[in-house]
């Protein structure tokens, strides 16, 4: 199973939980204070997955490693590709 429907399955399982409480018939439903926080949990579930992404982007742009070398082989390499261009008759 790929990453991709594991999380779409954990979505959906938690989704139709949430239906089924949230959406009771008035019989089944739960206690008035569960009930209130129950109906905005998926906004605040998407604001902390949100939070959750900009920290891990953050993070991972902030532990970037510089490859010098790498970008000195890729500055050889666009050196020789103009000069090869050059000798076949193309200016740039």
């Amino acid at each position: 199973m790929t990453k991709l429907a594991q999380w779409l399955c954990g979505l959906a399982l938690l989704g139709s939980a949430w239906a089924a409480l949230a959406l009771a018939p008035p019989g089944l439903q739960p206690p008035a204070p569960l009930r209130q926080a129950l109906l905005p949990l998926p906004v605040y579930l998407l604001v902390a997955f949100g939070c959750y992404s900009l920290a891990t982007v953050g993070y991972r742009l902030a532990t970037f490693n510089d490859c010098e070398e790498a970008a000195a082989e890729l500055q050889e390499h666009i050196k020789a590709a103009r000069a090869d261009l050059r000798r076949r008759g193309l200016n740039i």
